[in-house]
């Protein structure tokens, strides 16, 4: 009989206790700065129908080539949700009635049949926040203010890039880029941290591009460094979509300098992110010592998601921002941060006295404690071995003794000290 093979899934993982736990101590902060800002919980489906999230309104071609599809019994086309974006937007869409503005957050495991690296999975959780129903870029400038309060609480220092999509667009409009080929362009753009200058220019070859295009795209690439928003200038008064970003992103900053965050706000014109989805303002996020080059949350404004769901011209002012828990973790690791750390206050060891601990427990515990008691018969020096391993602060060894006496003894494991409780086990 053939042996079973119980590997992992390709590009999914296990998550063992001692990693679990800082997972979602990361997990309950970033939930907690959401609820701080007003924002209300959602659940929304793995499962949907393969339609919603190919529409064109959604990832865009590129991430449909990582779309996990799947067939049920009555041969319905469904695939696995790849971000939590357009499920929200699906919500919203059949919801009318919702009050606006509304703010919502969901944090939820997402796949995509993708490359794996360091901190990057095909199954991973994403901790997302989008706000319907504020065209102001308030909005944006307060999801970069949490975002920088998150990291904060995370004791994480980070920046946050940030570009205007119109102005990409009306600057490679300006460059004579076609309609047809202008996404893709964009995704070259996009890897501009990633891969050579020379590497870049010969995916846009392949985009059959004008040589006069071609070169004011390399001059474009070359500049990088010393652009900032006023150099795009020159084009403001022929092309209305950077005369637009450029609006956007000098209300922005007037935000940014008013809460004070901006100097760890960067403009960075370059930036594209993969998505076709956004309209507006984007932005990222990044380890501001660049330990990882790939950064540990994204978003940018998508208005046309909303309306493009219900087939209608109507525009939502949407925008929305998405932190990645495991690639937070990852930054966790390197940064050491992962160090032991025990779910368990207290740690009772009975000799003898299996009733007595488990009272004393259940008393402990009605003061908020969290207790374990050894109940596999270990001998003390083992359990002590355990606690000492597993950065158990607190341990109590229950005998006969301390029955009989109406004491016991706890011992903090880290400085070594103990003190006497009198306790009555009767």
């Amino acid at each position: 009989m053939k042996k079973m093979d119980y590997q992992n899934v390709r590009g999914t993982q296990d998550f063992l206790p001692r990693q679990e736990i800082i997972r979602r101590n990361i997990r309950r902060t970033l939930e907690d700065t959401f609820i701080a800002y007003g924002c209300s919980p959602l659940e929304t489906p793995i499962l949907n129908y393969t339609d919603l999230m190919a529409s064109k309104y959604a990832g865009g071609t590129e991430i449909l080539l990582e779309m996990y599809k799947l067939t049920d019994r009555g041969e319905r086309d469904l695939a696995l949700r790849y971000d939590l974006t357009i499920p929200f937007a699906k919500v919203v869409a059949m919801n009318p009635t919702i009050p606006m503005p509304f703010k919502r957050y969901e944090i939820g495991k997402v796949f995509r049949d993708g490359p794996i690296k360091a901190g990057r999975y095909r199954e991973f959780t994403q901790c997302d926040v989008d706000i319907v129903g504020v065209d102001s870029q308030a909005a944006e400038a307060e999801l970069m203010m949490m975002a920088l309060d998150a990291f904060k609480h995370l004791n994480v220092n980070v920046e946050i890039q940030f570009n205007n999509r119109k102005l990409l667009y009306g600057l490679l409009q300006q460059f004579q880029v076609p309609e047809g080929v202008m996404n893709r362009v964009i995704l070259v753009l996009d890897k501009i941290e990633k891969v050579s200058v020379e590497s870049m220019m010969d995916e846009l070859v392949q985009l059959q591009l004008t040589s006069n295009s071609l070169a004011q795209i390399k001059a474009f690439i070359e500049s990088k460094g010393q652009l900032t928003t006023q150099s795009f200038k020159q084009w403001e008064q022929e092309n209305i979509y950077v005369q637009e970003g450029l609006q956007e992103l000098a209300e922005l900053t007037t935000y940014l300098e008013s809460l004070e965050i901006q100097e760890m706000c960067i403009f960075n014109p370059f930036l594209a992110r993969g998505l076709e989805i956004y309209t507006g303002t984007i932005y990222e996020i990044f380890l501001a010592d660049a330990t990882i080059r790939s950064s540990i949350g994204s978003g940018g404004r998508y208005d046309n998601a909303i309306g493009g769901l219900l087939n209608s011209e109507k525009t939502f002012a949407t925008v929305g921002i998405s932190f990645g828990l495991d690639v937070i973790y990852f930054a966790f690791e390197l940064l050491e941060r992962v160090k032991k750390y025990s779910v368990v206050d207290i740690y009772i060891i009975p000799i003898g006295t299996v009733k007595e601990a488990l009272k004393l427990a259940t008393n402990l515990r009605s003061q908020g404690k969290r207790v374990e008691v050894e109940l596999s018969n270990k001998k003390v020096n083992k359990a002590m071995e355990r606690a000492n391993r597993e950065g158990i602060e607190n341990v109590i060894v229950l005998g006969n003794d301390e029955i009989i006496n109406g004491s016991y003894n706890i011992k903090n494991m880290e400085t070594g000290e103990s003190q006497n409780v009198v306790y009555n086990f009767h």
